[in-house]
């Protein structure tokens, strides 16, 4: 009987080292890796992280740019780390899962990690974060590549959504938040404006659709095609245009329309020496295409 339970065991254990694999997943990402899979990585990645995690959270540059390739801090990275550090009074990165994994036939470590992070800024801002970080080790345990995706604590002063579009009341999209758009917008009115102060008409006229519609401070809709927008430096010996401020915004869930605030100061000087001067709130419409099709403008003297 012994001799049979002790065959029985036997079995029982070959058939579970028979069934319980060290690999796992699967790289779906083109190229030379596609379909190999994962093991279990070096453990002592898993601690560098976490020295990583402590140097962080006391604020110790020096001590925290040792885990980092130097190709990978490039020629400021070392600054830009203490700027950003010492903009706090305090930072918190608590990692609660820490997970070492190793892709076939590649000599570097790959650490997932799961953390919560407190940041208090010196300017006031409170930051509250879910984190979910991919840190890759290469093989001389540094890291070479960083991503981070997160999810923000209802707690935070800032949020990525906000405000509350109205219309008439009657728009199907009533009610909904705003949020940041990222469509090129800001480089395209920053490079408009440069064009402008240039008095560089095919630069200037270049972001609009062929028909758009000025709608000026006073009250009044000017219909321009592109090739006429030249016509508005005629009377100009000189321009000014300096912004303030660059928003763009869209409705939470919508199409990618968006219209960009810019507040500005703007003088022109004029051929017959007349000088205008103003400070400007506009908001720019961008279509599907990420063209200008209309402007709206406020002014007041100083």
């Amino acid at each position: 009987m012994k001799l049979f339970l002790k065959k029985i065991i036997f079995l029982m254990v070959s058939v579970l080292l028979i069934n319980c694999t060290t690999n796992g997943g699967k790289n779906l990402v083109e190229g030379d890796n596609y379909g190999k899979t994962y093991s279990i990585g070096d453990n002592a990645m898993s601690e560098k992280l976490l020295m990583l995690s402590e140097a962080y959270s006391a604020q110790n540059t020096d001590e925290l740019v040792k885990h980092y390739d130097a190709a990978f801090l490039g020629e400021n990275g070392v600054e830009t780390t203490r700027e950003w550090l010492e903009s706090m009074d305090s930072i918190s990165m608590k990692p609660y899962v820490v997970i070492p994994v190793k892709l076939a036939g590649d000599p570097d470590t790959k650490v997932l990690a799961w953390s919560k992070e407190e940041r208090h800024y010196k300017n006031g801002s409170y930051e509250k974060l879910d984190l979910m970080e991919f840190f890759n080790f290469n093989k001389d345990g540094k890291v070479d590549a960083f991503r981070q995706w997160k999810s923000i604590d209802s707690s935070n002063f800032g949020k990525s959504y906000g405000g509350k579009f109205i219309g008439d009341g009657t728009n199907e999209y009533s009610g909904r938040p705003l949020v940041f758009s990222d469509r090129n917008e800001v480089e395209i009115i920053e490079k408009m404006i440069k064009d402008y102060n240039d008095m560089n008409a095919a630069g200037f006229s270049e972001p609009f659709t062929d028909m758009a519609v000025l709608n000026n401070y006073k009250g009044e809709a000017q219909k321009l095609k592109k090739e006429e927008m030249g016509d508005l430096f005629k009377d100009y010996k000189s321009v000014s245009w300096v912004p303030y401020a660059i928003v763009p915004l869209k409705i939470y869930n919508t199409d990618a329309a968006s219209g960009v605030q810019v507040m500005s100061k703007e003088t022109r000087v004029f051929k017959n020496g007349k000088v205008w001067e103003k400070e400007l709130f506009e908001i720019f419409y961008f279509n599907l295409d990420g063209k200008i099709t209309s402007m709206v403008q406020y002014a007041r003297d100083f």
